[in-house]
């Protein structure tokens, strides 16, 4: 068998999420139906995380074995090419060759997810389904000072959803920035990994601190109460995107490129 490594670009509006299901079409459903025409291969692919239904990716990794050797750029034709003619909102953006020993899921050192919302009056037309319309003004500078009071080693129980099936609600939170570009707001998230609606129920507790319902200690209290009744409102799927996840060997070719621009500065 050979494996492969993609990274895969998706709408996820019509899709009941990542993962396949019996209620409705899933992204690793079309991609896997996509191998099977391309390939002839019947493959179950692993992803890196499991996105919810209305959820979106600009780079969520996935990994696949199939029986015979493609190059790259042919097998990225193929598939594409099938989920076009498919009518999927599904790209291949990226495929390389991998080692039987990488796994999307499992050898993940770090996940990045960013949340948008746009404030303004009137309501989404192009970008309706792909951010959180909120019809006034937030705070981000507010959301931000929020925001890094749930950066570091937490339990995150108030932040899970009930349905969360992670054997510890405790993760280490890398990351969680609030920025402002015009009516654009957006929350970047960065950990290992993430327990099921944590990002949402950061976003929605966030903007209470965003319309000034909120401060940073009611923030801390409510992490510190480890109860999902203290959480703010869970935010729409709409405006969450899965972006990118860091691999070992990514990440040593990134201190490679480092190291070579620190040697051009001196």
């Amino acid at each position: 068998m050979h494996r492969y490594r993609m990274i895969v670009e998706y709408d996820g509006s019509q899709y009941v999420g990542w993962q396949r299901q019996d209620n409705g079409p899933s992204v690793q459903g079309a991609i896997e139906k996509a191998i099977l025409g391309a390939s002839g291969d019947t493959v179950s692919i692993r992803g890196a995380g499991r996105t919810d239904s209305g959820v979106h990716a600009m780079g969520q990794v996935v990994h696949a074995d199939l029986s015979k050797q493609w190059a790259p750029f042919k097998l990225q034709n193929a598939l594409n090419a099938h989920l076009r003619l498919s009518g999927e909102r599904v790209a291949i953006l990226e495929v390389e060759s991998a080692s039987e020993h990488f796994d999307a899921r499992f050898s993940a050192l770090r996940r990045h997810y960013l949340y948008r919302i746009v404030t303004r009056r009137a309501p989404l037309a192009l970008e309706a389904g792909k951010a959180w319309w909120v019809a006034k003004a937030l705070d981000h500078d507010a959301m931000h000072a929020a925001a890094q009071m749930l950066v570091g080693k937490h339990d995150f129980t108030t932040f899970r959803s009930a349905h969360c099936q992670a054997n510890s609600p405790v993760r280490t939170l890398d990351r969680l920035d609030v920025a402002r570009t015009g009516d654009l707001i957006e929350i970047r998230a960065t950990a290992q990994s993430f327990l099921h609606n944590q990002i949402r129920s950061f976003a929605g507790t966030l903007k209470l601190a965003g319309e000034g319902r909120w401060t940073p200690d009611d923030v801390r209290a409510a992490l510190e109460a480890k109860d999902r009744k203290a959480c703010g409102p869970v935010a729409p799927p709409d405006g969450l995107y899965f972006m990118q996840v860091d691999y070992p060997d990514v990440i040593i070719e990134r201190r490679k490129e480092t190291a070579n621009d620190d040697d051009d500065l001196s």
